[in-house]
């Protein structure tokens, strides 16, 4: 399996991959499958191609099965932080190891940056094997945001976390 940055030319696979996960695991995103089904691939090119954020993929024979985005704060007072989103792998690799390998090398990448010290993420409050994962990272859980999404007429809480370093 190997990671790496996602480029403008990965765009067709990663609006196939994100389009799954948004599908099967709407209540994991803010974003939702019918908002982002129309959008084109000039849109998820774009996405790729923006200097303010970094998409890990995780590739198996050319083919992506995995996902992580980090996105760097613009406001002076929020440079020394870097969120996580957009987290996802498909379900025929998990319980692989492939989330934990693409979180590390988030935080590597993060690491390495000059005046990053410290990642925040959001998680479905009810996600439990997402939390655990996080939590053997060393993420924190620092708040609850209740009633985070709204899914029809049910409401979903976010665990808010993060990792100093």
């Amino acid at each position: 399996m190997e990671i790496k940055v996602l480029e403008k030319k990965d765009a067709d696979r990663y609006k196939k991959l994100r389009l799954e996960a948004l599908k099967l695991c709407p209540e994991a995103f803010a974003s939702s499958y019918e908002e982002e089904k129309e959008f084109t691939l000039e849109t998820f090119e774009n996405r790729l191609s923006n200097s303010h954020s970094y998409t890990l993929g995780a590739f198996e024979n050319g083919e992506l099965f995995g996902v992580v985005t980090l996105q760097l704060e613009q406001k002076a007072k929020l440079k020394h932080r870097i969120t996580i989103f957009a987290m996802y792998v498909a379900v025929e690799k998990r319980g692989k190891g492939l989330a934990k390998k693409l979180l590390k090398e988030a935080i590597t990448k993060s690491k390495q940056m000059v005046g990053i010290e410290a990642i925040y993420l959001t998680v479905g409050a009810a996600n439990q094997p997402a939390k655990n994962l996080y939590k053997s990272l060393g993420f924190a859980t620092y708040g609850i945001d209740k009633k985070a999404l709204k899914i029809d007429n049910s409401y979903l809480d976010e665990e808010l976390m993060v990792l100093y370093f």
